[in-house]
């Protein structure tokens, strides 16, 4: 920690200098306080994301001690109710110190675990800032499912350069996150052990139509398929954009493909071919009634009570 210390220090001397006046026996034709002033705030970015690469190693080193501890406390003889029951209460200690949602400190508690016994080279690379939290998140991503020895392999390929088949061009950490999830899902295609028609029979029981509330009246509406079929809705959905398009329509493609795509799960029966109408969907409402409200007496009850 000095040694951040100490950056800092000289980073915020460097940006009290630039804004220092000239002295008089400064060439003033030579002085660039404006450049001097990007290239200090440039290194301290830089500094800050190496620094924040080594606080999330920190973070999972932590993360994984914690749950050591956890299991090292828990009683021998503990059935698997009483496990999964110490499980949910680290959550939640987790959750509540993070101040995050249980879903991600149960993510944080499955990526910590990965790297600290799957991907030493991963952690050790996020301990040094040469790699980022993001990266060593898709790390774990990507080695899912993988066994250690694929894992070992797959780690070697982008972070060990005397690796046998070290990875080719910019080193993992010097990509963006988009692109390096690219190539390490590339790579771990070509070399995965079980055949992609395993993989798929076992992802396709994954299948699951999602949705989430967003802000002033929108949702957005995710589905995850195999991916014929998600390409085949988006070639459809854009084929029929397509057609719609003319002089007189003013809705963009991508509002005429969400509008199309809305129109056939509202109204089946209307064809690629038709105009592309959103109907508005049917109204459902629920009641609910408490159940102390009913008559004790029997003959009372409603229909759907006595029947189940």
């Amino acid at each position: 920690m000095p040694l951040l210390f100490r950056w800092l220090l000289c980073c915020a001397g460097r940006l009290i200098r630039v804004r220092l006046p000239l002295s008089d026996e400064a060439d003033p034709d030579e002085a660039d306080p404006l450049g001097d002033q990007a290239d200090a705030c440039l290194e301290g970015l830089a500094g800050v994301a190496v620094m924040e690469a080594r606080l999330a190693a920190v973070k999972v080193q932590l993360a994984a001690g914690f749950v050591a501890a956890e299991e090292a406390m828990a009683p021998a003889g503990a059935s698997p109710q009483d496990r999964t029951v110490r499980r949910m209460s680290v959550t939640a200690e987790v959750a509540g110190v993070l101040t995050v949602s249980e879903g991600a400190a149960e993510r944080l508690l499955v990526e910590s675990a990965k790297l600290t016994k799957d991907l030493p080279l991963a952690l050790g690379a996020l301990g040094s800032g040469t790699i980022s939290w993001q990266h060593a998140r898709i790390m774990c991503d990507e080695t899912d499912g993988l066994a250690a020895e694929a894992a070992a392999v797959f780690e070697a390929h982008f972070l060990d350069p005397d690796a046998p088949n070290p990875a080719r061009g910019c080193p993992a950490g010097e990509l963006t996150p988009a692109r390096f999830r690219a190539k390490a899902r590339y790579w771990r295609e070509r070399h995965h052990p079980v055949s992609i028609e395993k993989r798929h029979h076992k992802s396709v029981e994954d299948r699951r139509l999602e949705c989430a509330p967003d802000r002033d009246g929108m949702a957005w509406l995710s589905a995850y398929l195999p991916a014929d079929q998600a390409a085949g809705i988006w070639n459809r959905s854009t084929a029929a954009a397509r057609a719609a398009q003319g002089p007189t329509e003013s809705r963009t493609l991508t509002q005429l493909r969400a509008d199309a795509f809305a129109s056939w799960s509202l109204d089946p029966a209307q064809g690629v071919d038709g105009g592309i109408d959103v109907p508005s969907p049917a109204a459902q409402v629920l009641v609910t009634v408490p159940v102390f409200r009913c008559s004790v007496c029997p003959r009372n009850l409603p229909h759907w009570m006595v029947t189940g």
